[in-house]
């Protein structure tokens, strides 16, 4: 009985070793489809312009989308979140058709991505953007013809997701500023 039990053992704690390295392979982008409904908005994603971003939970195979990438970093930085995140991909806007087509299968890994940040270009739903780029040199360009300033996601400001009041004249969202 021993000389059947050590064996059982041993390839239950291998399985189990098995199921672990599986549980941390991080899932695929996905391509984004008329079907993709914001998880705050709950509109279809591709009616608004600028980069995207999905957001993969643990035992969820579908993503979260969001119309914004800076609304995927309110749902991040959020503590009513669904699950744990094993993915974030955004859209790599040096390799979008345009800003109004920023693509469907474009997608980068937001830990690999440069973001512009604190542009003139507001994002899809008229609010201050982090805009995803795969390359320095797109980034750059695009630094140079909206303005901003090159950070990597740990170098965005906490308060870059938080909460939204209206811009002196009215026309978008922009953070409040701290006195």
């Amino acid at each position: 009985m021993k000389r059947l039990f050590a064996p059982l053992v041993l390839a239950a704690a291998l399985l189990a070793g098995c199921q672990e390295n599986v549980a941390r392979v991080k899932p695929a982008a996905v391509e984004m489809t008329r079907d993709a409904i914001g998880y705050y908005c709950q509109m279809a994603v591709m009616e608004h312009e600028g980069p995207k971003a999905q957001v993969h939970l643990a035992g969820n195979p579908h993503p979260l989308w969001f119309e914004q990438v800076r609304e995927a970093f309110s749902y991040l930085r959020s503590q009513e979140r669904d699950g744990e995140i094993v993915a974030l991909y955004v859209s790599d806007m040096g390799r979008a058709e345009s800003w109004e087509e920023p693509g469907t299968r474009n997608w980068i890994d937001a830990d690999k991505a440069l973001f512009v940040i604190e542009s003139r270009q507001v994002g899809g739903a008229g609010d201050p953007e982090a805009i995803p780029f795969g390359d320095r040199a797109a980034a750059e360009a695009f630094v140079t013809a909206n303005g901003g300033r090159i950070v990597a996601i740990g170098e965005i400001p906490e308060g870059f997701a938080g909460p939204k009041v209206a811009s002196a004249d009215g026309t978008h969202a922009v953070e409040p500023t701290e006195h």
